[in-house]
């Protein structure tokens, strides 16, 4: 017998548009929405799906990117209220109606929330969606037409989430702020633990990274199925070039995408009074979420995430599976820094052949903001369902490898009350964890522990560091004046372990390299 209040997954949409044209009917909510109707045929409820929609007593919106950042900031409006929106286009009327905060943990963490609210009785039906139009919206504004997305349903969403900005004070005011600083300034430093060279490097990136394209060739719901191979991921070209040293183009999530994703979660005794079949049923049988030390630069470790570590331990352990156990994986893979900490934490090894990424990953499958983890999960419910009994784990990323989820997921049922342990367990353990002290006005000399290249069109623009003093060994921020000298000799030469001096110029810290 099966708890009747056990949490199951029961239905997933997606959609990925590559040819649409811009319009004033597909706004975010609107596409949404059309998500969330795939998510409700998808079970085959025997009252049928539009009724299945009017038992929605939950609805949880990803934030929209264009929410977020003044870069994808959208000049044609927006909705005061994305899940009532949402919820009227399905005649629900929801008792929680969610729209989250930034992080792409949140697809996975509103899983987890909602799976407790349902095993306690809370809650009876939720649906957790989101949709990104970038690449609408960049036409529609490039062609110049107007269009209308503004919409006032009324009220206001509860908001959930951590808020902070990823990035301190002291990073922020060397402008640092940027994922596409932040990975690669990891990235650098995972070279250096593992004792490689750059062209070395590159060549592992690779192959990692050609994984996952070969499985986005063969997703229809890719946006890139060219099937890239690793030399030519590698390889600096006119369509793949640097964007942030170590990273060229075709390494970044790719977030120019008009996709959309919506999962539904409900109990067992619900599915069973709404008639769907068990068949359709997915257990979330171990779950976690925790952050790492928020600050990079405050971290003792750069090339790891005990985060990470936490919550896949946790989540195999709820569950009772060693890592063995799972069949495939959907890693977040925004760039391949997030994909080899993951790896390295969960106990992967590099030639492991199981799949890394049911999706394809960001920059090939696409990267819709806060959304891409809904896309894992669905995916990941596909991936079980295709196989029944075996076990699929979806891990979650937000900020700069800081807030972390979990989901260990199957069709084999969950054996007793379903019981997650508390989060603050975890996160009471990482956070007795300990903290670099950060020197906001370094003089004198150092070393650098990583560094990163951002380029503008054509060419490097500045670099940045974090690095350590020589006098007190505390580690401190840095950048460069822009000289192309310097910026050149940063992309021929090994830069870890380098010495340099760091002085104040113009309110920033600058460093020198020495000889």
């Amino acid at each position: 017998m099966i708890d009747p209040r056990t949490p199951i997954l029961v239905g997933c949409g997606q959609i990925t548009d590559t040819v649409s044209e811009p319009s004033s009917t597909r706004s975010n909510v609107a596409f949404a929405a059309e998500a969330a109707r795939l998510a409700l045929a998808d079970p085959g409820a025997s009252i049928g799906a539009d009724a299945l929609g009017r038992k929605i007593d939950a609805v949880a919106v990803l934030e929209f990117f264009p929410d977020i950042s003044p870069r994808f900031a959208s000049p044609f409006g927006r909705c005061s209220n994305p899940p009532k929106a949402v919820a009227n286009r399905l005649s629900a009327a929801p008792r929680q109606l969610i729209y989250t905060h930034q992080g792409g943990n949140t697809p996975q963490y509103m899983v987890n929330r909602f799976a407790e609210e349902i095993a306690s009785g809370a809650t009876e039906l939720a649906l957790i969606c989101g949709a990104e139009l970038l690449r609408s919206t960049q036409n529609a504004r490039k062609a110049g037409l107007e269009i209308d997305h503004n919409e006032d349903p009324g009220g206001e969403p509860t908001r959930v989430g951590d808020k902070r900005l990823g990035y301190s004070d002291e990073e922020g005011r060397h402008d640092l702020r940027a994922a596409i600083h932040f990975y690669p300034l990891l990235e650098n430093a995972i070279r250096g633990g593992l004792g490689r060279d750059v062209a070395s490097h590159m060549t592992a990136m690779g192959h990692l990274f050609e994984r996952l394209a070969a499985v986005a060739r063969d997703n229809p719901l890719a946006t890139r199925r060219e099937g890239y191979r690793a030399e030519r991921l590698a390889t600096i070209s006119d369509d793949n070039r640097w964007i942030c040293f170590p990273y060229p183009r075709l390494m970044n999530a790719n977030a120019i995408i008009d996709q959309a994703a919506a999962v539904l979660v409900t109990s067992v005794g619900k599915a069973r009074e709404w008639g769907i079949p068990p068949e359709r049923w997915v257990f979330l049988h171990g779950c976690a979420d925790g952050t790492d030390t928020w600050v990079v630069s405050e971290r003792p470790r750069l090339d790891a995430s005990p985060a990470i570590r936490g919550c896949v331990r946790t989540a195999l352990d709820m569950a009772g599976k060693p890592v063995a156990d799972v069949a495939a994986f959907d890693l977040y893979s925004c760039f391949p820094s997030a994909v080899e900490v993951a790896m390295k934490e969960i106990g992967l090894a590099e030639d492991d052949p199981r799949p890394v990424s049911v999706t394809g990953g960001l920059p090939f499958f696409g990267g819709p903001g806060n959304n891409y983890v809904t896309h894992s999960i669905a995916e990941m419910m596909n991936v079980v369902r295709r196989t029944p009994g075996s076990f699929g784990l979806v891990t979650a990323n937000g900020n700069y490898l800081t807030k972390h989820s979990a989901g260990l997921y199957s069709t084999a049922p969950v054996h007793g009350p379903w019981r997650r342990e508390d989060p603050k367990k975890l996160q009471a353990e990482l956070d007795a964890g300990p903290k670099e002290r950060v020197d906001a006005l370094p003089t004198g000399t150092g070393t650098i522990e990583t560094y990163c290249v951002p380029y503008g069109k054509a060419a490097p623009e500045r670099a940045y560091v974090l690095g350590r003093l020589d006098a007190t060994g505390d580690r401190f921020v840095a950048m460069s004046q822009g000289d192309p000298a310097l910026l050149s000799n940063m992309l021929t030469r090994e830069q870890l372990g380098r010495r340099v001096t760091v002085e104040q110029a113009d309110g920033r810290n600058v460093f020198r390299p020495l000889g």
